[in-house]
């Protein structure tokens, strides 16, 4: 047989082989996209109109930018997006046009871990704790503004019953908590070392700790703690409703009835960080993983996979997520990347008076 024969085979099997690999990448793809568009749904661009926008009127948006935060108003849907250094963006119609409710004075700088952005359960009022720039709260859905003294925290947690007592972790501090018993006009350092904090009331607090695992209790508004359980909580706040608290763990969503003595794994075991988001009670809650957003209607025996995170963003310490329940939509936001939404296709849910 002459060369040029077999070199016609070897290129026919390579061609063959190539031709077979990408089948299977296509094939692959398509399940991709599948995951990505559950039930025709589709994870949608919602930010890079307004920082078109913000660019052509000469402005330019700081570092690690597009955006860097997203949180949905409980009560109106209403959805609050951070533009990096430009301060808080409202749309009052889902994502499709933003306004500026604070400039970059009021609320600066950029959210840079998950739980940056602590939304009251019931609505209205909203927390931003910002890194590089001014840190703030509003009671009014951004109407009004306290502006914090202090600034450069990660997260904090708030105690929505009195709207005034504040417990954050300050940026690159060793893990210092500060305390502000006035809704953020002054604050107090506690202690160093911490890595997640979570309030019940002015007095009562709760921890994790960068070197000890486990949780952590203060009943003198964080002059001294004990450690009160070896669960190991994952998410960097813990959230509460009617009393409750509520705190993501790689072994499932963690609960405390009475004021975080005691904790046990609420339902079926989930992987989850951030979260939990609840619906219209306390028995609809979402929590999110790497896998995405997963959902229970039984207040955690059964969870579900209700939609992926979109490519190239992972449950972590720098993306934030958020969930308006009522409109049936879930938003991702991060830094160096667009913040994003996904409208789940069928029956809207229904506002009512259950988080409150």
């Amino acid at each position: 047989m002459s060369r040029m024969p077999k070199l016609l085979i070897t290129l026919l099997v390579v061609g063959g082989i190539l031709f077979a690999a990408a089948l299977v990448l296509a094939v692959a793809g398509v399940l991709l996209f599948a995951e990505e568009a559950p039930g025709g749904a589709a994870w949608v661009n919602i930010s890079d109109a307004v920082v078109a926008k913000i660019t052509a009127d000469g402005k330019k948006v700081g570092a690690y930018g597009p955006t860097s935060g997203v949180a949905v108003d409980a009560a109106t849907g209403d959805v609050f997006m951070v533009v990096n250094d430009l301060g808080l963006w409202k749309s009052a119609d889902k994502g499709k046009t933003f306004e500026n409710v604070a400039d970059g004075k009021t609320v600066g700088g950029r959210g840079e871990t998950a739980f940056a952005l602590q939304a009251d359960p019931a609505g209205k009022r909203l927390a931003c704790f910002m890194v590089y720039g001014a840190s703030a709260a509003t009671p009014d859905g951004g109407k009004t503004w306290t502006v914090f003294k202090q600034t450069h925290v990660d997260f904090g947690a708030v105690d929505w019953a009195d709207g005034k007592t504040m417990v954050a972790l300050r940026h690159e501090s060793g893990g210092m908590l500060t305390l502000s018993a006035d809704g953020g006009a002054t604050w107090k350092d506690l202690e160093k070392g911490f890595k997640g904090v979570g309030v019940f009331d002015s007095k009562t607090f709760v921890a994790t700790k960068e070197k000890e695992d486990g949780i952590f209790r203060s009943t003198d508004a964080g002059a001294t703690w004990a450690k009160v359980s070896d669960l190991k909580p994952a998410g960097f706040v813990m959230q509460t409703l009617k009393g409750t608290g509520y705190w993501t763990s790689d072994s499932g969503l963690l609960v405390s009835k009475d004021k975080g003595e005691k904790w046990e794994v609420q339902g079926a075991a989930v992987k989850c960080f951030e979260g939990p988001f609840f619906g219209k009670n306390e028995s609809q809650i979402v929590v999110v993983n790497n896998q995405g957003f997963q959902e229970s209607a039984d207040a955690g025996k059964t969870w579900k996979l209700a939609a992926p995170l979109p490519a190239g963003y992972t449950a972590d310490r720098m993306t934030l997520c958020a969930w308006d329940a009522a409109a049936n939509i879930f938003y991702v936001s991060r830094m160096t990347k667009p913040t994003m939404k996904l409208e789940r296709q069928g029956t809207k849910g229904q506002r009512d008076e259950g988080t409150k």
